[in-house]
């Protein structure tokens, strides 16, 4: 099953009235039937206007599926911060030849300060011989 057809079926079910919109009181039926959550007629108003494109205080089967995968973005981007954290092992923001060579040794690669400039220099957009937080985004995306 591919990524529209689990959002087409996930958006159905919010949907219950079948009229291709999700409304505030469908949103607030559906999350507290998936959990143990309530929320607030207030609350399911507000999500619904932020996340209504086209001013009709509704949310349309679009509006979901960018919700969604901005979603997966920001997972996306939490992970990679994670990762990030491991090559930055002096809290500097930046994986410097020193932290990368340190880092690829736990892994059992063991490589030289000059392998390790040299991998960074291949991703180092701004020519500082480090890898900002920035940079690795690029490379890992």
């Amino acid at each position: 099953m591919d990524k529209v057809s689990q959002y087409e079926r996930v958006f159905k079910r919010f949907d219950e009235n079948g009229d291709g919109k999700i409304s505030p009181a469908e949103l607030r039926q559906c999350i507290e039937a998936i959990g143990d959550e309530k929320l607030s007629e207030k609350d399911a108003e507000a999500a619904v206007t932020i996340l209504d494109s086209d001013g009709d205080g509704l949310v349309g089967f679009d509006d979901f599926v960018k919700f969604v995968e901005g979603v997966k973005e920001e997972d996306k981007v939490n992970d990679l911060k994670e990762a990030f954290k491991l090559y930055d092992m002096d809290g500097s923001g930046c994986i410097t030849p020193r932290s990368l060579k340190r880092m690829l040794s736990r892994l059992g690669d063991s490589r030289s300060i000059n392998e390790c400039q040299l991998m960074i220099s291949k991703f180092d957009l701004d020519g500082d011989g480090k890898i900002s937080f920035d940079e690795f985004r690029v490379m890992m995306l």
